[in-house]
């Protein structure tokens, strides 16, 4: 019989062996398959190598895609119920119409790919244009999930028209509609890098404006799917951030600039996971083996940062677009005849190994968690710290005197390193931890704190890559159950970090730092005058101004349980006034007019960042066509925040009084209180309440929050303030 009609009559099929667990790829039987000269001239090639290949385990068996429940998204990364995943992915396409109708290869050159990909280890394929049924069904066969683009004409100046809007409109809608229903379908993206042309054309907040509403459509269309869109450096200031989770097309090839970028990126992406949607090496123009080195320090530095996934661009060399078959890059994995190149071994490397990868050393942390009255939250804390991806680390817990049942909770966890004292107040805790400590690195939490299962993977990560003294991480609020806890914790005052940099940081939050223990020598500890708060800031600015710097790993996640009622919050406020009174004693020059912190940094995570006056400016480059158009926001000024001060409101109330009393232009007054609750209700607005408590209840409970806290916290500064200066002494002069 002829070798094509030898072939014509099967198809290439993953499935799990039930020994080993891995995937072996067998023939199936199949009638009336037409290869084309495409699958024929592939399958040639490959002479047959396919029918014996064993395939390692991915994220994703088949089994595992046709019944899985959906991705989800928690904080910075993907999750398969409670498994964290990382997307491990390539793109495919676009191609020309194959026989079948659709653009993509003949479907037995996809059965090849996609056993090549589970291979690779991919666990996710990106393509360009809504796949059919058939190849949706292929990818889950293979363990393979899509993340599916929606094109559009998006080169145009689709604003200007309403007929065009009302198409793209449809083809989102459409899109989602033919992927929805289906297990391989992981994502979609509404759009794929707008041209600056078009942007500056239409402007940015329009343009960002019809993103935002092509991303509704998508969720009428399908509520539980997650949603994005594909950005790249040259529309950074489209500032796309209400998507599930942040996508960026990046190609830049030295390992420097590539990693200052991704913390950008990370930064912009707050609290969503980061996805590199696309970064490929031309191997016509670097080389085959330029190409493999190249993906090699991309990869690594992703997956070492905290990506929550990437798409490397692209699978194959063969690639169709404007209606030409590109013939002059070759970013692919392998050939159009689907031979590997070197690159192909080095991403297999990554996507087949453990996530995060294998540190280069392991150096021991002690992780000083100190405790009073934490009944509520302490159990939680000590169940995530025992979950750590870390091989070497301690538990110290210091019980600071607790009356309830955080002694008698801590005590079920053997693995912890239990010291119990008398009440001293926080700061006083920390430093009987770092005496007991016997890491070289030392990490604080806080007991209403969760910890990420590798948030000292990429603590530790980042006192590698960098040599600094010190790092911290991001602390995010766990979804709530009601809607007062849910309404504190996106009010403004909950701790926090400011970026001097995309890498350097001002202030670490201090539920999640982590010190050289040299560092902290070489600084005494902590002040332990410091009872409750302010220990954290002192401490930050002791350090800087020792010359040491302070850097931030925006992966290494705490979930910190917020304060549950109103109540809570404002005792919290006052505290922290307190705190910012001791502080100001000991560095008055980092103070402002108030009487608060004056940041050089920018603070992340506060709601005062929508108020602030000015317009952001954007670096376009010679005409518009600069390849990095970063969106530069003014420095806060006084005047942002000037009508939530308790300096403002009790002007306003003399002034609404004595013009009340004259009768004489009372409506000044009432002016100046009319604008701090604009002020409120604006942050309100711009609030990210959890969508189950989306209404008026909670933005008005948002803007009440606003208002009291800084007042609250004002008067327990002045309070603070003035008792220490009773305390001074008056200076004494030698009388002649």
């Amino acid at each position: 019989m002829h070798r094509k009609e030898q072939l014509a009559g099967f198809l290439t099929s993953a499935c799990p062996t039930r020994k080993t667990g891995k995937t072996k790829l067998v023939l199936v039987e199949q009638t009336n398959l037409a290869f084309g000269q495409e699958g024929y001239k592939i399958w040639t090639n490959l002479g047959g190598r396919l029918q014996n290949l064993t395939l390692p385990s991915s994220s994703f068996s088949s089994e595992l895609v046709a019944n899985r429940k959906a991705i989800t998204v928690k904080g910075k990364f993907f999750f398969l119920g409670d498994q964290k995943i990382f997307i491990k992915g390539v793109s495919y396409g676009p191609f020309s119409t194959g026989t079948h109708g659709h653009p993509f290869p003949e479907k037995p050159v996809v059965e090849i790919d996609f056993a090549m990909m589970a291979q690779l280890g991919a666990n996710c394929l990106r393509v360009y244009t809504v796949p059919p049924d058939w190849l949706l069904d292929l990818a889950a066969a293979h363990g393979l999930v899509l993340l599916v683009g929606i094109p559009w004409t998006q080169h145009v100046a689709f604003l200007d028209s309403s007929a065009v809007k009302a198409e793209i409109r449809n083809c989102i809608a459409q899109g989602v509609k033919a992927c929805r229903d289906h297990p391989a379908t992981f994502a979609y993206l509404v759009g794929n890098e707008i041209p600056p042309d078009v942007v500056r054309w239409h402007g940015q907040k329009q343009v960002r404006a019809f993103v935002k509403e092509l991303m509704a459509v998508a969720k009428d269309n399908h509520s539980q799917g997650l949603v994005s869109y594909a950005n790249y450096p040259c529309t950074e200031y489209l500032n796309i951030d209400f998507t599930d989770f942040v996508c960026f097309n990046v190609y830049l090839h030295q390992e420097k600039d590539f990693r200052r970028y991704l913390s950008r990126l990370h930064n912009l992406a707050e609290d969503k996971p980061l996805v590199l949607s696309e970064f490929g090496v031309d191997s016509m123009r670097e080389g085959n083996q330029a190409q493999a080195e190249i993906l090699s320090q991309k990869l690594s530095s992703s997956f070492y940062m905290g990506a929550a996934g990437t798409i490397v661009f692209s699978w194959t060399d063969e690639w169709f677009t404007g209606g030409y078959a590109i013939q002059d890059w070759a970013f692919g994995l392998v050939d159009t005849e689907r031979l590997k190149k070197p690159a192909f071994d080095t991403v297999q490397q990554y996507y087949t190994a453990a996530l995060p990868p294998v540190q280069p050393e392991y150096p021991k942390v002690s992780v000083v968690v100190c405790a009073y009255n934490a009944e509520r939250t302490m159990d939680s804390c000590l169940a995530s710290l025992k979950e750590l991806n870390y091989p070497n680390y301690e538990v110290i817990v210091v019980n600071d005197g607790s009356t309830d049942q955080t002694l008698e909770i801590t005590q079920r966890y053997d693995y912890v390193r239990l010291i119990s004292q008398e009440n001293k107040g926080l700061s006083a805790a920390r430093n009987v931890g770092i005496a007991a400590a016997t890491g070289e690195i030392i990490a604080f939490t806080d007991s209403d704190c969760m910890a990420d299962p590798d948030w000292l993977t990429y603590l530790v990560a980042k006192f590698l890559s960098s040599g600094l003294a010190a790092v911290g991480g991001p602390n995010l609020s766990p979804p709530e159950d009601s809607l007062v806890p849910a309404c504190v914790a996106v009010s403004p005052g909950v701790p926090t970090h400011v970026l001097l940099s995309d890498e350097i940081a001002e202030h670490i939050a201090g539920c999640n730092m982590a010190f050289r223990r040299e560092a902290l020598q070489d600084i005494c500890g902590f002040d332990s005058q410091f009872r409750a708060a302010g220990d954290d800031v002192d401490l930050c600015w002791r350090l800087q101004d020792k010359g040491y710097a302070i850097g931030f790993s925006p992966a290494a996640i705490v979930w910190h349980f917020r304060r549950n009622t109103v109540d809570a919050y404002l005792k919290q406020q006052r505290g922290y006034g307190k705190a910012e009174a001791l502080v100001y004693f000991k560095h008055p020059n980092r103070f402002n007019l108030f009487g608060q912190p004056s940041w050089a940094g920018r603070i992340y995570g506060d709601l005062s960042a929508f108020l602030r006056f000015g317009q952001p400016s954007i670096y376009s480059g010679v005409f518009g066509r600069g390849l990095f158009q970063t969106l530069y926001e003014p420095s806060s000024s006084l005047i942002s925040y000037l009508p939530l001060t308790l300096e403002w409101n009790v002007v306003a109330l003399i002034v609404f009084v004595s013009a009340l009393l004259s009768g004489d232009r009372p409506w000044v007054g009432a002016a100046m209180f009319l604008i701090s609750c604009v002020w409120c209700i604006a942050g309100a607005l711009q609030a990210r309440i959890d969508s189950r408590f989306h209404g008026a209840r909670a933005r008005l409970l948002v803007a009440l929050l606003i208002y009291l806290g800084p007042l609250v916290r004002s008067v327990e500064r002045y309070r603070w303030r003035i008792k220490q200066l009773t305390k001074a002494e008056p200076i004494k002069f030698d009388r002649p």
